[in-house]
């Protein structure tokens, strides 16, 4: 398979490593700065981790070109709408994902599952904590947004997410840690003045999210549409 890199920064060597050892091609190596639009050669898939101001740009083009894409860049959700009915218009394939971990996506149907039992004991109060590398420009992380998703579509005392502390009892607080070295934890945390209950997802290198992210680029290639993880782990 023919894999087109957009992003080369760590997590896209780690992803070119993985997909060579896998078998396959890398068809074409994009960083910021250099022309996507002018890509010419032939790709079975792309895969693109780059920054929120340069993802939306970076899919439309692939659309453009007939490239099936996954996307692992967070922090532009904001055009979720308007680039997903763009793929549709262009009869494009698009998967995108906060993260591609396969433990991290079992991590939040565990988070899910939790906060509809957490639905009976509103003595305790829910956060979320998500610590990365300094590097990371994003906050909060995808992955706490995620989660925080998953919290609020499952426990009908939260309607919202903010960064930093609750400014109401419907809001439900994300802390974010910016440190080095951290490929990312995240602790969803139910506190009560008795005790408190977490679930954890600690990442102890790249190679996690790297890895899914090529398992999902070989399974996407011959889809079309709009697809998630759930599609391709069959949730």
């Amino acid at each position: 398979m023919r894999i087109l890199l957009i992003g080369y920064g760590k997590m896209g060597k780690t992803i070119e490593t993985i997909a060579l050892q896998r078998g396959h091609e890398i068809a074409g190596r994009f960083d910021a700065g250099d022309n996507l639009a002018a890509f010419a050669k032939p790709a079975d898939v792309a895969i693109e981790f780059t920054q929120p101001e340069a993802a939306v740009s970076n899919l439309k083009i692939c659309f453009d070109k007939g490239i099936p894409v996954v996307c692992g860049t967070t922090g532009w959700g904001d055009y979720k709408q308007e680039v997903e009915t763009y793929c549709n218009a262009k009869n494009g394939t698009l998967l995108y994902s906060s993260n591609f971990s396969l433990g991290v996506n079992i991590f939040f149907k565990l988070n899910e599952y939790l906060a509809r039992i957490m639905n009976n004991h509103r003595q305790y109060e829910v956060s979320i904590t998500e610590t990365h590398h300094t590097q990371k420009k994003d906050a909060p992380s995808g992955t706490a947004i995620t989660l925080a998703q998953g919290v609020i579509e499952n426990l009908a005392a939260k309607k919202k997410w903010v960064l930093g502390n609750a400014p109401s009892p419907e809001a439900l607080p994300i802390y974010s840690k910016r440190e080095d070295p951290a490929p990312g934890t995240h602790v969803v945390r139910y506190q009560s003045a008795i005790d408190d209950l977490e679930i954890t997802h600690t990442a102890h290198s790249r190679e996690g999210f790297a890895l899914g992210a090529v398992l999902v680029a070989e399974w996407l290639a011959q889809k079309k549409g709009v697809l998630t993880m759930d599609d391709f782990l069959k949730l």
